[in-house]
């Protein structure tokens, strides 16, 4: 199982970028609300307009990212019926990344950006089904699996939902996620020739990690009001979810032995 270690961890490699990128466009587009002190009932409307604002990415930003999640879910399924072999997710992944990075920013503020988002989230969902393909032919492989996927769902939809009860300001993790994915990245490719299952495995710890502070981060934005285009936002949170699951896949598969 040596080659598929290898192949771990060029994932990795490759994953760690997306959200990387994101993070970077959220201080680009990050903006904030004005209080008018001199007129503060001028100061009030903006306040409520806001917050309405904000509901509105809010409510659109979890109905795009179900979608895209729900159409992932359909090209994973592709992938596995059509048996294709592991390099289609080093393939999907590259040019996900290539959209994402210069095609979505683009489109981002248009009609446009709704399918380019579909495009992006199709492709790494096909490419996922490549590696899902694999561990389903392990022994306990839909245990596995089966394990990740309650995992991930668990880990969002609590992060999640802490953040917009709490409406707590987590801007001030940004410059540690940050960081951190700084870290990472290098230990990662560290890795690709170190090849320590020790390492792989604490990577994907600490991913996971990350993408959990991202979480919090990108929806506490979203819920103050801070990030106004719901296709960027949820672009940020598929991300996020995607790596959690895949690091998750690979914690849980270096635990089981792959045997």
């Amino acid at each position: 199982m040596r080659g598929s270690g290898i192949l771990q961890e060029l994932r990795t490699h490759r994953r760690v970028s997306g959200p990387a990128i994101f993070f970077i466009d959220h201080y680009i587009h990050t903006t904030g609300v004005n209080f008018d002190m001199a007129n503060p009932g001028i100061s009030f409307v903006k306040t409520a307009d806001s917050a309405v604002a904000a509901n509105k990415v809010l409510k659109n930003t979890y109905l795009l990212l179900s979608a895209t999640l729900g159409f992932s879910a359909l090209t994973a399924m592709l992938s596995i019926v059509l048996a294709m072999p592991s390099w289609v997710y080093m393939a999907a992944v590259i040019v996900s990344m290539v959209l994402g990075m210069f095609v979505l920013p683009r489109t981002a503020n248009s009609a446009a950006g709704i399918g380019v988002i579909f495009l992006i989230t199709g492709l790494l969902g096909f490419g996922l089904g490549a590696i899902l393909t694999m561990y389903l032919a392990l022994p306990h492989g839909p245990q596995t699996v089966g394990l990740a996927f309650g995992g991930t769902a668990a880990i969002f939809l609590g992060l999640s939902g802490y953040a917009l009860s709490s409406k707590r300001d987590f801007s001030f993790m940004g410059g540690f996620i940050f960081a951190g994915m700084m870290v990472v990245m290098i230990a990662v490719i560290a890795n690709i020739f170190l090849q320590m299952p020790a390492l792989s495995l604490a990577i994907s710890s600490v991913i996971i990690l990350l993408m959990s502070g991202f979480i919090l981060f990108d929806t506490s934005r979203i819920a103050r009001g801070e990030e106004t285009n719901y296709i960027l936002a949820t672009y940020g949170l598929y991300l996020s979810i995607f790596n959690i699951f895949v690091s998750l896949l690979q914690i849980l598969g270096i635990m089981g032995g792959d045997d």
